[in-house]
């Protein structure tokens, strides 16, 4: 078994864990009302975006996602809460070492003896979600986890699901597809977009990620027989059948989304091992991009 794969395996217990942790940290993690920007970068920008959308749209206060690199210093933020499981990554320390002295800023990180300790305000450490991998899994959705159980809404039932994403069978003639597209709605385009992401990183594969209502606004022409499209929540009307219509593999997401992103996650590793790659190893990556002064 590759390391990505035990640590896929695990997430049940760690999302549990997590739900356990969050009620103890509300004077760490956003307040209700205040307007907050969520950082990272790569998996964790795509986990900031889906939080960023949860937590908005649930009436918590205003909530913007950026990757690192992009922050907007002209925004005022009642606090910046960023994602790093290395807290080596250059772009977010020198984010939020600028920030210091003028944003409250908060990391949550899977590391406690990396840099991101001395630049933070505050800290909140999963260690027990780190990983081996260069490809990120559990952290990215423990992290995500402990931030939904923080808004009060992140339940049992969710965890039942990851477990049934784990022991399920993948859909029939899907490690077979030779294009993969991933939809979402609302706080699900993030997953979307990170579900696309892990089969790039892990599998080479040609992916792209869309919120679903734009899917029929040109990308919906690349969809054929040998391509797959994976939806993260409840599909817009009529797009299954439309997808089903010109030939393509439609893949209905009937578990919770987090879980879904599970189920994408082995198909990342399915496609690696029938390609003969090690989804351990991803070509032209490292677990963290630091960047020469």
């Amino acid at each position: 078994m590759t390391h990505v794969e035990d640590e896929l395996n695990s997430q049940p217990e760690c999302w549990t864990r997590a739900a356990t942790e969050a009620p103890g940290l509300g004077g760490v993690l956003p307040a209700p009302g205040e307007r907050v920007a969520v950082v990272g970068c790569g998996t964790s920008y795509f986990m900031a975006q889906a939080f960023a959308a949860l937590r908005e749209g649930s009436g918590r206060g205003e909530t913007d996602a950026f990757a690192a690199s992009e922050f907007p210093h002209g925004r005022s933020y009642d606090r910046v809460l960023a994602l790093t499981r290395s807290g080596t990554t250059t772009e977010v320390l020198d984010l939020i070492a600028r920030l210091k002295g003028r944003t409250p800023t908060v990391a949550i990180t899977a590391d406690p003896d990396t840099p991101v300790m001395a630049v933070a305000d505050e800290i909140v450490v999963l260690d027990y979600a780190d990983e081996r991998s260069v490809v990120q899994t559990r952290f990215a959705t423990t992290a995500f986890t402990l931030l939904r159980a923080h808004l009060g809404l992140h339940t049992d039932a969710v965890v039942a699901d990851a477990r049934a994403a784990l022991a399920g069978e993948l859909p029939e003639g899907l490690v077979e597809c030779g294009q993969f597209t991933f939809l979402g709605r609302g706080w699900t385009v993030g997953l979307a977009n990170e579900a696309g992401l892990k089969m790039r990183e892990a599998s080479l594969s040609w992916t792209e990620a869309y919120p679903a209502m734009e899917y029929r606004h040109g990308p919906i022409s690349i969809t054929t027989g040998g391509t797959a499209t994976w939806m993260f929540g409840e599909a817009p009307e009529g797009l299954a059948e439309q997808v089903r219509s010109v030939g393509g593999l439609w893949i209905e997401g009937g578990l919770d989304p987090l879980a879904e992103l599970v189920r994408a996650q082995r198909l990342a590793v399915a496609v690696a091992a029938a390609r003969g790659l090690d989804p351990d190893r991803p070509r032209h990556l490292t677990r963290s991009v630091i960047l020469a002064p």
